[in-house]
């Protein structure tokens, strides 16, 4: 098994489609983001990573919550139209594109925030591992990473999202916050290190 999947893959599913996974069209797509969005815990981040980006959708969203997003992806194509969105958006100066996979180097310099939707069965659990400990170390102290994945098997993926998320809760160095599961996906937010509740930032509790 190589260690994660080779880009190949990627470059065939957006050669026969422009969205291969419906993200733009797809309710189920569209209500997972507004569960994404909405379980941060912060209503505004400084520096945000987003590896796996594709054509750009979530991208967009978190960039109207914060001062700049980093995002990545290992398909020209999917970036191109990526760069679109942005563009058409008016959000070129929020967010940098950039072609990468998740094994390649991070963006220099610390993250308050770091976005794993739908990448983490990709690795193998060693690969998973190392990503992790970036991830850990990428993050500013209180930091939020959420992890989001689809519960089903897929038999060519490395991983399940079941998997992957077990692997993530036992990371050392992540604390849960918050999850949300259903019979289609899991999603997971962490802060690096304990950190009030935000009900509890705000002088509530």
């Amino acid at each position: 098994m190589v260690s994660a999947m080779d880009p190949g893959y990627f470059e065939s599913m957006y050669a026969e489609s422009a969205d291969p996974w419906g993200f733009d069209e797809r309710w189920y797509e569209h209500r997972k983001y507004a569960l994404t969005l909405a379980a941060l815990p912060r209503p505004h981040y400084r520096r945000a990573f987003e590896p796996g980006c594709s054509i750009g959708v979530l991208t967009a969203q978190l960039a109207r919550r914060c001062d700049r997003v980093v995002a990545t992806d290992v398909v020209p194509r999917a970036l191109s139209s990526a760069r679109d969105r942005i563009r058409r958006e008016g959000l070129a100066d929020r967010v940098e594109l950039g072609r990468a996979s998740l094994l390649d180097p991070w963006p220099a310099g610390t993250l308050d925030l770091v976005v794993l939707s739908e990448v983490l069965y990709y690795l193998t659990p060693a690969d998973l591992d190392t990503v992790l400990g970036r991830a850990v170390d990428a993050l500013e102290e209180g930091g939020t990473l959420v992890a989001v994945h689809w519960q089903h098997p897929v038999p060519e993926y490395p991983q399940t999202g079941r998997a992957v998320h077990d692997a993530v809760a036992a990371f050392e160095g992540l604390h849960r916050v918050g999850s949300y599961r259903d019979t289609d996906f899991h999603l997971d937010v962490y802060t690096r290190g304990a950190t009030r509740s935000v009900a509890a930032a705000e002088g509530l509790s």
